[in-house]
């Protein structure tokens, strides 16, 4: 089955920013993207709040589609592949919600060590 195209532009974004900034978590998460859909991630807002919660003050980036079970209580910045409508709702409500493509044009801005990649 063949990948959708926004699949393959993201993978070759990633890519580009690994060899630009030789950093590795973009190569990582190209990687994660590369494999089979049914590997991919689905996260909760249940997990985000959790994680937000122990990482404090990390921007959590999900290789996946962030999902809207469970409530937000804590101020986080996500970054994701995509979320439900409900889900960037309750983000945006005490954080803020950003697109994997979107972030990538800031990549080599990124601080990495303040990034999570959430599995």
């Amino acid at each position: 089955m063949a990948k959708k195209l926004e699949t393959i532009k993201l993978v070759a974004s990633l890519e580009k920013a690994g060899r630009t900034t030789k950093k590795a978590i973009w190569d990582d998460l190209a990687e994660r993207l590369q494999g089979p859909t049914r590997n991919k991630v689905a996260v909760s807002i249940k997990k985000i709040n959790y994680l937000a919660k122990k990482f404090k003050g990390k921007t959590l980036i999900v290789p996946g589609k962030v999902l809207s079970q469970g409530e937000l209580t804590e101020k986080v910045n996500v970054v994701a592949v995509a979320a439900s409508e409900i889900a960037k709702e309750k983000i945006n409500s005490s954080g803020k919600f950003i697109t994997l493509a979107e972030y990538l044009k800031n990549a080599a801005k990124a601080d990495v060590n303040k990034l999570l990649i959430v599995k």
